[in-house]
């Protein structure tokens, strides 16, 4: 993998978008296909960068730690599709959590980015909070397609293959036996993972 700092503006700027098509897939499958994708967020002139390092996938209606696991509601609405858009959440009274919408319109499932190795003016993110706080991402983005030309996921000019680690969600305990289910991917030995 390159290093962070030697990805220019340009090298940014011409990074291609994943189509939509790469979201119209299960949650597992594009949790792990994200590690290593760049996160860009076009604020004014200014372009925000990071690599997806962790993330974690939640399988929609059956999965009692999934927000779809209750129905639809006004709040998870974005969830049951289409897909490749911004599922934007706060929790705690004090951060946002984006997810990316997965899987055909209807079935509401999800890939939660958990963490961003810095690229371009943005600090290290180790955790959901603190990757939206990095990148501007608040609820007004809730909805935004993630094929836009402010906020997407693209291809790095080198996607060198990573050795990705399994574990259990984090912060799901009332799911019960799903708790225990490794949906949870990240990068092994990055230091920018929110917990080993």
């Amino acid at each position: 993998m390159n290093d962070s700092a030697s990805l220019t503006l340009s090298a940014l700027r011409a990074a291609p978008v994943l189509p939509r098509e790469f979201f119209n897939r299960d949650p597992v499958t594009i949790a792990r296909e994200l590690l290593g994708k760049l996160l860009i967020r076009r604020v004014g002139r200014k372009l925000l960068a990071g690599r997806v390092v962790e993330d974690e996938a939640y399988l929609g209606a059956n999965d009692p730690a999934a927000h779809a696991y209750t129905g639809r509601t006004a709040r998870n609405a974005v969830l049951f599709g289409p897909p490749g858009h911004a599922y934007v959440y706060f929790i705690y009274g004090m951060y946002f959590c984006m997810n990316v919408v997965t899987e055909p319109a209807g079935k509401a499932a999800a890939v939660l980015l958990r963490a961003l190795e810095p690229v371009k003016n943005v600090e290290r993110a180790c955790g959901p909070g603190l990757l939206c706080r990095a990148l501007r991402i608040d609820r007004h983005l809730n909805g935004h397609d993630l094929l836009s030309d402010d906020l997407f996921l693209a291809e790095p000019e080198e996607n060198a293959p990573v050795s990705i680690v399994k574990r259990p969600r984090v912060g799901v305990d009332y799911a019960g036996r799903w708790a225990r289910r490794h949906l949870r991917f990240y990068i092994k030995g990055n230091p920018c993972i929110s917990r080993p």
